[in-house]
């Protein structure tokens, strides 16, 4: 080991085909003997060396002569470790922020039960999918409120708010009730979501119960469905309200934001755009799009229309 200018430790270490080098950042994985740094004398944490080794030994190989390890000047790029002892970091200490709290105790009282949701909302607004999935037991069902098919492990349930968290959704329970019971515990009712990034507000009923595993309360069943009322599909559209969504749209545009712009359109949605070839047919070729066409500021106005309802 060896210490560069920017406080910045390298292992090294030789095997028969090459040389590997290890950046360890001086963070939260290493301590040593502070008396005297130059005493060959340091600890290292089994947790620094199994985040290094499990990182990949390959993406360090140095790519010059072995010979040279040890100058300054042959010292790869450690951008990518930074980032990756940073996201890493990160995420577990957001999965244990909104698990530590639901840890299991001898009994749960219906306000504690209510309190789960709290941590289930929170795990939504760190926008981290990851976060929000270990929120579900190992065996899950979620119906979700905006696709239709379940979700039925941790893959899967990413996936979908992988998609959703883009909308920047925060709930309010407005009417639940609660049931406890040997292990288990449901709440159910009515809540309320706002939009973030568009500012709409969708009202849906939802029922999540919930168990003990590994000695965590976790969701191992969550439903959630548009309030019926709220579709009002016997209610045919008028022309002037489909020229109000052109207004919608425009609005959106003129908050410069592309998240809010993509967020207009459907999920299977088709943009043949004006100012590119490429035809946008998912949210994020259409962001992608609104990202470059927003910087003109544009504002359209109707001068001619004829609506078709069906």
């Amino acid at each position: 080991c060896r210490q560069d200018t920017n406080k910045r430790f390298q292992l090294y270490t030789h095997n028969p085909q090459s040389a590997i080098r290890y950046h360890l950042h001086f963070i939260q994985f290493i301590s040593f003997d502070a008396t005297d740094l130059n005493q060959p004398i340091m600890k290292i944490s089994s947790t620094a060396i199994a985040l290094s080794f499990a990182y990949g030994a390959s993406a360090f190989a140095p790519s010059v002569n072995p010979s040279r390890i040890g100058s300054p000047s042959t010292a790869a790029s450690s951008t990518e470790l930074d980032l990756f002892f940073m996201n890493t970091l990160k995420h577990k200490r957001a999965v244990s922020k909104v698990n530590k709290p639901a840890r299991v105790k001898d009994s749960i009282s219906e306000q504690e039960v209510r309190g789960l949701f709290e941590l289930w909302n929170s795990a939504l607004a760190t926008g981290d999918s990851r976060v929000v999935a270990s929120r579900y037991s190992k065996n899950p069902v979620l119906l979700p409120t905006v696709k239709d098919d379940p979700r039925t492990d941790y893959d899967s349930v990413k996936d979908y708010f992988d998609t959703f968290l883009l909308k920047k959704p925060q709930g309010t329970i407005l009417d639940g009730k609660v049931h406890i019971g040997d292990g288990w515990a449901t709440d159910m009712g009515i809540y309320e979501f706002t939009m973030g990034a568009t500012g709409d507000k969708v009202k849906a009923r939802y029922t999540y119960n919930y168990v003990q595993e590994d000695g965590v309360w976790k969701i191992q069943h969550h439903h959630s469905s548009v309030m019926p009322e709220a579709v009002d599909m016997g209610k045919p559209i008028t022309p002037d309200e489909v020229r109000g969504l052109f207004h919608l749209w425009n609005d959106a545009l003129a908050t410069l934001d592309p998240t809010k712009v993509a967020a207009r359109y459907a999920e299977k949605g088709v943009l043949l755009p004006t100012v590119s070839d490429n035809a946008r047919t998912d949210f994020h070729s259409i962001r992608e799009y609104f990202v470059n066409f927003l910087q003109l500021k544009p504002q359209g106005e109707i001068l001619e229309s004829h609506v078709t309802i069906g």
